[in-house]
C-alpha cells in the first residue's frame, strides 16, 4: 500500500461520512503532524530566519513520512482495533466507493503539497460530540464538519482541569 492509499484509507475511516471540508482539514492535519515529526534542517550560523538556510519553512513531508504517520497506531483512532472505524480502514464497504474516491483525491492533493491548510497548522483533533481531557482549557483553531482542531506546541503537556477548591 502506497502513501496515497494509506492516507486515503485513514481519511475515509475517520471522516468519510463528513463534508469534504472536514476531510480536507483532516488531511491538512496529517501533513502538519508529518511535518512536525520531521527533523529540522541544519541552520546556517548567522543566517536570519527567512534567509536561505534559515528556519522559515520546514521541508514538506514525503511519501515515506506520510506512510509512517498513517501506520502509527496512536495518531488516529481508526488504527485501534477496538475503534468503530477500524473495519472501514481495513475493508472499505463497496457501497461507499464514491466517498473513498473523494478521500483518494484529497489524499493525492495533500501529498502533492497543493492542499491548503484550513486548520491554521493544527496537530490534534477530536469529534465535536466528545471532549477529551487533553482538550479541556484549550482554545480550538478551527471547527469544520463536526471536527474540532487544535495545535499543541512541541513538548506541551495536555491541560489538566483545576482541582476543586477545598473548603474548610
Amino acid at each position: 500500500m502506497d502513501a496515497t492509499e494509506a492516507l486515503s484509507r485513514v481519511l475515509f475511516a475517520e471522516a468519510g461520512a463528513r463534508p469534504v471540508r472536514a476531510i480536507e482539514a483532516l488531511a491538512a492535519l496529517a501533513v502538519n503532524r508529518a511535518r512536525a515529526a520531521m527533523p529540522r534542517p541544519a541552520r546556517v550560523p548567522g543566517a536570519a530566519p527567512f534567509a536561505p538556510g534559515g528556519h522559515a519553512r520546514l521541508p514538506e513531508p514525503g511519501a515515506s513520512e506520510m506512510l509512517a504517520l498513517c501506520r502509527d497506531p496512536f495518531l488516529f483512532p481508526c488504527r485501534n482495533p477496538r475503534s468503530p472505524g477500524h473495519a472501514r480502514l481495513a475493508d472499505p464497504p463497496a457501497e461507499e466507493a464514491s466517498a473513498l474516491a473523494t478521500c483518494r483525491r484529497i489524499a493525492a492533493r495533500a501529498l502533492a503539497g497543493v492542499l491548503p491548510d484550513p486548520t491554521g497548522g493544527a496537530t490534534h483533533w477530536h469529534a465535536a460530540d466528545n471532549l477529551p481531557a487533553w482538550a479541556v482549557a484549550r482554545a480550538p483553531l478551527a471547527e469544520m464538519g463536526g471536527l474540532v482542531f487544535y495545535r499543541l506546541e512541541t513538548g506541551a503537556r495536555p491541560a489538566h482541569p483545576l482541582a476543586p477548591a477545598l473548603v474548610a
